[in-house]
């Protein structure tokens, strides 16, 4: 009972047609759905692990068939940029304090 389920092949399309252009949830061609549908079986798939276990399905399956170089997917600290924050700069330095809840007190 109640609204009929949108095509799974349908949103999916919409799903990888947002991820491909980068374009914001609202922007989505209707040919796809409507936006709030295909937003939210995204969100619903990434907290369920859908899309983790596909992952590792496509993934177990390509390497069972000789398709996958593990060698060139190795990613380690060496090649991964850190963020600005993580470079090592002093927690509590002698500026002032920028996320006070008051004036400093002196």
């Amino acid at each position: 009972m109640g609204r009929p389920v949108r095509d799974r092949r349908q949103v999916l399309n919409g799903i990888l047609w947002k991820l491909s252009t980068g374009a914001a949830w609202r922007d989505l061609p209707e040919r796809y759905g409507p936006w709030k549908t295909v937003y939210e079986r995204f969100r619903r798939w990434s907290a369920d692990g859908t899309w983790d276990r596909l992952l590792a399905h496509v993934q177990q399956h390509s390497d069972a068939i000789g398709e996958v170089d593990w060698s060139i997917v190795c990613v380690d600290s060496t090649i991964v940029r850190a963020h600005q924050h993580a470079a090592g700069a002093r927690k509590g330095g002698s500026g002032p304090a920028k996320h006070s809840a008051g004036p400093a007190a002196d």
